[in-house]
């Protein structure tokens, strides 16, 4: 299933891990864009993943160029990116096509992606509606909503 979650610089493990798991659950590749805010040995990434990081595919990248260069070199790639000021819902977007690559890209968990990058891609930036109280959902919460959302259009292929 040619499903993936992509982390801009990531800076804490347990959202990380918890991802990880989540990954591990749907045949969804994990991918990771350095620097990292923590080592991928660290116990609290261990403990949120559980024993399920045999089952993770999982890829890192040194930069977010060197990601985008990745996906650019592929033929049915989109990469969305999940940012609060996206001006689309996730919901409005097609990702029903299971022979195409989809990834989700996903901001550090401070300061989001960087925005001139964001900007040059504003349509395919989306967003998860949320109230005015909060700046942003948990990282892994929202991981799991999109990531659902284009499972739930692919028929949760592959899924019991």
């Amino acid at each position: 299933m040619p499903l993936h979650i992509a982390l801009y610089q990531p800076q804490i493990p347990a959202n990380t891990g918890n991802i990880a798991r989540t990954c591990a659950g749907t045949h969804t590749s994990l991918h990771l864009i350095h620097p990292l805010g923590f080592s991928t040995d660290d116990r609290m990434l261990k403990r949120a993943g559980l024993d399920y990081w045999p089952h993770v595919d999982i890829h890192y990248h040194n930069s977010l160029p060197a990601f985008i260069e990745m996906t650019e070199a592929q033929t049915n790639a989109q990469v969305y990116l999940i940012e609060t000021y996206g001006t689309r819902n996730y919901t409005e977007f097609d990702f029903s096509d299971s022979s195409q690559e989809i990834y989700f890209l996903f901001g550090r968990e401070t300061s989001g992606l960087p925005a001139e990058f964001a900007q040059a891609r504003s349509s395919h930036c989306l967003r998860i509606p949320q109230s005015e109280h909060i700046r942003s959902l948990n990282l892994s919460n929202a991981a799991a909503i999109v990531l659902y959302e284009a499972l739930r259009q692919q028929g949760f292929a592959r899924l019991g």
